[in-house]
């Protein structure tokens, strides 16, 4: 043909078919193991939410409305998520009474049971939305709650994304409860998912639930590990940041003016970020029965007893009147796993976990410095 026929003649351009992906690709005629783990690879966030909520408006009527009143990440599992698309679209209908769909409803009861538990608490939400149209002010407590959402678990849902994109990502709670201004009270919400995390991967991990094991199953070994460790340290920041907010508290003490005299002179550390602790107020030491002191230079750590009626006081930068018979040093070899303990435990089980502490105990001085961080005490 010559190029001057070519040039009259149209020519018809194939079209490529796009690939679906998505909501829109999701595999419905190869069984509910390859649907979910389609959903848990290719699915956004923001459809799992919404295939999980519209399941929760067909299933369960006027209840919904308190189940829907709780956070999307509470929405947000794949495998629930997956569920949700079997049953609302009526895909077990196909599978008759086949494996695929004795599965699904074994995930069925779990998304049931998870949505139930979810009503009471899901009352106390929806009323304080409606409280909210018709009052100006809002409680502390709800606006403590909408901060959490906005800031930390936003954090927690970034650090999931992560992880279900294949990374191995980290966080330092710690510092992020610093960055956006967040107190020990802020604790009880994030410690609830972390511990919820944790107790699915342990699950995993060591076989304990037929269900963890197959949510997790593209899982490796080494990864769910690793992601247990990473919630024991978010764990453990959390009690950090608590006990950092109680050293923080402003104390009312009795012959005020003796004490400030006393504390005037003290050389000690506020904080240490590398050990996520920060000291009490030295105020609260004189009269105190029991000290627990941390140098952050040299890893020891003190606890100082007296027998005096007193108490201790305080000369300069030394601590006075403490019982050198039962008083106690020790270096720390790894302070992290330890320092938790020191921090919230009672003395009796402070006592049986120094016996586990291999390095040797001896005498404190009672001399406090600008690498002493003062942990904690007591009146007993």
């Amino acid at each position: 043909m010559s190029l001057t026929a070519l040039k009259g003649k149209k020519i018809k351009k194939k079209l490529r078919v796009r690939t679906r992906t998505g909501l829109a690709g999701v595999p419905t005629n190869k069984g509910f193991d390859f649907l979910k783990n389609y959903f848990h690879m290719e699915v956004d966030r923001k459809d799992c939410i919404s295939q999980v909520k519209t399941w929760v408006k067909k299933n369960h009527g006027p209840y919904a409305k308190y189940i829907l009143s709780h956070p999307e990440y509470k929405f947000a599992m794949t495998h629930d998520a997956a569920t949700a698309f079997w049953y609302n679209n009526d895909i077990h209908k196909e599978y008759g009474e086949g494996l695929d769909n004795q599965k699904a409803c074994e995930f069925l009861e779990h998304l049931m049971d998870k949505t139930i538990l979810m009503i009471e608490s899901g009352k106390e939400l929806y009323n304080n939305r409606k409280e909210e149209t018709k009052v100006v002010s809002i409680s502390p407590t709800v606006k403590l709650l909408r901060k959490i959402n906005n800031t930390i678990m936003q954090d927690l849902l970034f650090l999931e994304d992560a992880w279900m994109n294949g990374k191995e990502a980290v966080i330092n709670l710690y510092d992020r409860y610093k960055f956006h201004g967040l107190t020990g009270a802020a604790v009880g919400p994030v410690k609830i998912t972390v511990e919820g995390w944790l107790l699915d991967y342990e699950d995993a991990f060591y076989k304990r639930c037929d269900q963890a094991v197959e949510g997790y199953s593209h899982l490796s070994k080494s990864e769910l590990n690793r992601r247990i460790k990473v919630c024991k340290e978010m764990l453990s920041d959390l009690d950090k940041i608590k006990s950092a907010s109680k050293a923080s508290r402003n104390v009312k003490v009795k012959g005020s003016v003796a004490i400030d005299k006393q504390v005037s002179k003290v050389q000690y550390k506020n904080e240490d970020t590398n050990f996520k602790i920060k000291s009490i107020n030295p105020i609260q030491v004189p009269n105190k029965l029991r000290l627990y002191t941390f140098n952050c230079k040299y890893k020891v750590v003190t606890e100082y007893v007296t027998s005096s009626p007193n108490g201790f006081m305080i000369s300069g930068s030394t601590i006075k009147n403490f019982d050198k018979e039962i008083s106690r040093s020790v270096t720390l070899r790894k302070p992290d796993d330890y320092l938790p303990m020191f921090l919230s435990k009672t003395p009796k089980q402070i006592d049986e976990a120094w016996k586990g502490i291999t390095t040797k105990t001896f005498v404190p001085n009672g001399r406090i410095n600008k690498d002493t961080i003062l942990l904690r005490v007591l009146d007993k």
